[in-house]
C-alpha cells in the first residue's frame, strides 16, 4: 500500500476515534445533566421537544413573521411566552398555535403588546440573564443549576422544581442585580426533593 494511502487511513481513523470520543464525553455530560434534574429524562425530553416545536409553528407562520417576535421556554410541562407582538391578534394567533402541543400542562402569556424589540434591547436582556446566572452560582444555599432564568425587557423570570426556600433565595439575589426592572417566580414548587 502506498505511504500516502495509509496516512489518509490514518488520519481518517484518529478523525473517527476522536469523534467517537468527543461522542461519549459530550453523552456522558448529558446523562450526568440528566441525573441531576429533578425533572425525569423524559420531562426534560417533553421540554425540548415543546420549545422546538412551538418556536417552529410560529417561524414557520407567514403572518407572524415581522408582527411578533417570540421566546419559548418550557420547564415541566410549564411553558413561559415572553417577547412582543405588534397586535392582540398577533399575540392571540401565537397562543392558539402554542396550545396545539399536547404535553403543556400551563402557559404564562407574558407577551406585551408592543413594537418588536431591538438587537440593543435584546443583547441588554442576554446581559441581565447572564448577570443573574453569575450571582445565583454564587447565592448560598442555592444549587443555580435548578433554576432557569430569561429575561425580557428588563424583567427577570424564573423558572424550576424548587423548594419554596429555594424560591425565595433565588428571588432575593435576583432582586439585587442592578439595571433589572423586575422578578417574576414561575417557580413549581416541591416539598420533599430527592436531590
Amino acid at each position: 500500500m502506498p505511504r500516502n494511502t495509509l496516512s489518509l487511513i490514518l488520519l481518517c481513523l484518529v478523525l473517527v476515534l476522536q469523534g467517537c470520543a468527543a461522542a461519549v464525553v459530550a453523552g456522558a455530560a448529558t446523562g450526568a445533566a440528566v441525573a441531576y434534574d429533578r425533572r425525569t429524562a423524559g420531562s426534560i425530553v417533553d421540554d425540548e421537544a415543546v420549545e422546538v416545536k412551538a418556536s417552529a409553528g410560529i417561524n414557520a407562520d407567514n403572518q407572524l413573521k415581522d408582527q411578533a417576535h417570540i421566546n419559548v421556554t418550557s420547564m415541566n410541562g410549564i411553558v413561559l411566552l415572553s417577547g412582543e407582538a405588534v397586535s392582540a391578534e398577533a399575540r392571540d394567533r401565537v397562543l392558539s398555535q402554542v396550545r396545539t402541543i399536547p404535553s403543556i400542562r400551563r402557559i404564562h402569556n407574558e407577551i406585551r403588546i408592543a413594537p418588536l424589540s431591538s438587537f440593543g434591547a435584546r443583547s441588554t436582556d442576554s446581559w441581565y440573564t447572564s448577570k443573574v446566572k453569575s450571582r445565583l452560582l454564587f447565592t448560598r444555599d442555592l444549587d443555580s443549576n435548578r433554576i432557569k432564568v430569561v429575561t425580557e425587557n428588563g424583567t427577570v423570570y424564573l423558572m424550576g422544581l424548587v423548594t419554596k426556600t429555594e424560591g425565595a433565595i433565588a428571588a432575593n439575589s435576583t432582586a439585587q442585580v442592578d439595571g433589572i426592572s423586575g422578578v417574576v417566580k414561575l417557580f413549581e414548587f416541591i416539598d420533599n426533593p430527592q436531590q
